[in-house]
């Protein structure tokens, strides 16, 4: 018995001064091995007469479960350990500032999106969005676009496959269809915005396949010209951040307002610099009218009663006449440089009374 105290000792305290689990596990072959220590006298007990290996059986089991406990308790310790120091190691200090080299950009639509919605948000308007591909009712039909017109044509729409009834899809030319859908859900009087992707066969400097187009809807009883113009003028005077900007609004067609016009804004091009505002030139900035009476009667509105105004303009020109960006190509570039030198900090939010730009 006495040598199985000694063994004992021997053993714990191997298992105790065991640095690493490399260590531990070698005692553990040493000890509980199949050619272990222990089970070398476990071996013995064959030999010995029925009382003497009782008790020795009792006791090498003892110390067995005593061995294997001590390894178990100082496997996870040294594992917790090991664990304690791989985290200290690999730990990163996160309030550390973000290195100027890596710091991100805001790209200039997302930037002009949020402009357009602090300013049209003020004045009363809502956002409305919808899906991208159209059917031909809301993009054509409900606009008034009659069979034939040339933007039905497949060489300034992209068309998808003809489903079995004869009908085709179609990636929406522009976001009037939202405003379509918006009528024909909402009781007046209304008052939103219709903001996101369009999408038209056309690519050149001033166009792109893709492309963002906000448009503004408002209806009620009593709206006219005049109400139109007040909207517009606000928003052009606090989009380009100038205290007065000429307007001037040509008679245009499109099938969905009548009376139609384009608006043009006063800019100045002294020395080949352009500047928004009063000066001798003018420059197209986008479309607008008074919502047609056939639109109307598509959403189920009585002409008689209700009448609008609508307007819509590209994001990305209002963005390049603000920004002086040349080419509308380079938005979708994927430039880095380009993003670097046209980008804008994203934390800092444009609100009309606080500021757009920064």
């Amino acid at each position: 018995m006495d040598k199985l105290e000694d063994l004992r000792a021997e053993l714990l305290s191997a298992v105790e001064s065991a640095s690493d689990t490399d260590t531990l596990d070698k005692v553990r072959v040493a000890a509980l091995g199949k050619k272990g220590q222990i089970t070398d006298l476990m071996k013995g007990l064959g030999g010995m007469d029925a009382d003497a290996r009782r008790a020795a059986g009792a006791a090498l089991n003892a110390l067995k479960d005593a061995v294997a406990e001590a390894i178990d308790t100082r496997k996870q310790a040294l594992e917790a350990d090991a664990l304690n120091a791989r985290l200290a190691h690999e730990r990163i200090d996160v309030t550390l500032p973000v290195r100027p080299e890596t710091a991100g950009t805001l790209h200039p639509i997302s930037q002009t999106i949020d402009e357009v919605v602090a300013i049209f948000g003020q004045m009363g308007f809502t956002l409305a969005e919808g899906p991208d591909v159209e059917d031909d009712f809301h993009n054509f039909t409900a606009l008034n676009f009659p069979p034939g017109h040339p933007a039905r044509d497949m060489h300034d729409t992209f068309f998808l496959n003809e489903r079995e009834d004869g009908t085709r899809h179609l990636l929406r030319t522009h976001t009037s269809p939202v405003q379509i859908r918006t009528m024909k859900t909402t009781e007046p009087p209304i008052r939103v915005i219709c903001l996101g992707r369009t999408y038209r066969c056309d690519s050149d400097m001033t166009h792109t396949p893709m492309f963002h187009q906000i448009e503004g809807l408002v209806i009620d009883k009593a709206t006219h010209m005049g109400h139109l113009k007040g909207v517009l003028k606000e928003f052009v005077e606090a989009y380009f951040e100038v205290d007065s900007v000429p307007m001037r609004f040509r008679p245009s067609f499109f099938p969905f307002t009548e009376p139609s016009a384009e608006v043009d804004i006063g800019c100045s091009r002294k020395g080949g610099e352009l500047k928004i505002g009063e000066g001798d030139d003018w420059l197209e900035i986008l479309g607008c009218g008074m919502v047609h009476p056939n639109v109307l009667k598509s959403c189920g509105y009585d002409p008689q009663v209700y009448q609008g105004f609508a307007f819509g303009m590209g994001l990305e020109r209002i963005a390049m006449l603000k920004y002086g960006i040349p080419d509308l190509r380079t938005f979708f570039e994927s430039d880095l440089r380009w993003l670097r030198h046209y980008g804008f900090a994203s934390l800092d939010v444009p609100t009309v009374t606080g500021g757009l730009t920064r």
